[in-house]
């Protein structure tokens, strides 16, 4: 397996509200390594982040079924795996090419592999394996599920560390960039909340357009990232650039 761990790889963007099908991200070579490692008409197979957001899911797959030839990735087949389908397309994974984790609610999306037994099913997947924010996020082997909704810092029955895929022993944060100054509950979502939750653990809080690629055992990671660590924070990589972490 060859892993793609994002925080957004692009391929839409919004025009008066409609999200319209672009080309990927070309950020810190994402697409050209991408295109490395392709096969020509691969089968695609998306798992959803909430499998029974329909419309949703749809639209995910509809967007990317346009953008990935846009980027010079073809396809045969696409499909999406949510609550309509999803015995029967797991049970069959070995013949994808590639496997998308889609993005949205971390809790949501681990409960929903747990119910698919993904864990167990992707153990001998041999082909291209792409996280996408919350996808990325639940491809550890234990999860940070960092707060997200109102309310979820304060409830006590939250719980912020889940069982993850075991894809990487990395716990990455998406979109930083974006959320770094959010307020949650009240407090700021970093310096109050994901700092105190450092001690003890590292957090990669990866910028968009930043990514890990796993390859043969060696985790390489492309683009701006920041490393949390005992409730402190430093840059350990910057645009365009790269370090090997294992």
């Amino acid at each position: 397996m060859i892993a793609y761990l994002t925080s957004h790889i692009g391929g839409s963007y919004k025009k008066n509200g409609t999200r319209i099908p672009t080309q990927l991200s070309t950020e810190n070579g994402l697409l050209d390594s991408l295109k490395k490692h392709w096969k020509y008409n691969s089968k695609v197979l998306i798992i959803s982040a909430d499998a029974d957001d329909i419309e949703v899911n749809d639209s995910i797959m509809n967007i990317f079924a346009a953008s990935f030839p846009m980027s010079g990735l073809s396809i045969s087949q696409m499909y999406i795996c949510d609550n309509r389908n999803n015995e029967k397309l797991v049970d069959n994974i070995s013949i994808y090419d590639v496997l998308i984790l889609a993005g949205g609610h971390v809790p949501t999306q681990n409960k929903f592999f747990e119910k698919i037994r993904l864990k167990e099913r992707i153990k001998d997947f041999d082909g291209i394996l792409i996280g996408i924010s919350a996808g990325t996020m639940n491809s550890a082997e234990i999860v940070y599920a960092q707060p997200e909704l109102e309310g979820e810092s304060i409830d006590k029955e939250y719980e912020r560390f889940l069982s993850g895929l075991g894809i990487t022993k990395l716990m990455i944060l998406p979109h930083y960039q974006d959320i770094k100054n959010d307020i949650l509950d009240g407090q700021r979502l970093f310096e109050d909340i994901t700092y105190s939750d450092s001690y003890g653990r590292e957090f990669y809080a990866l910028e968009d357009g930043s990514y890990f690629m796993i390859e043969n055992k060696t985790t390489t990671l492309f683009g701006a990232t920041y490393l949390i660590k005992d409730g402190n924070i430093k840059q350990i990589c910057e645009k365009d650039k790269s370090i090997c972490i294992t």
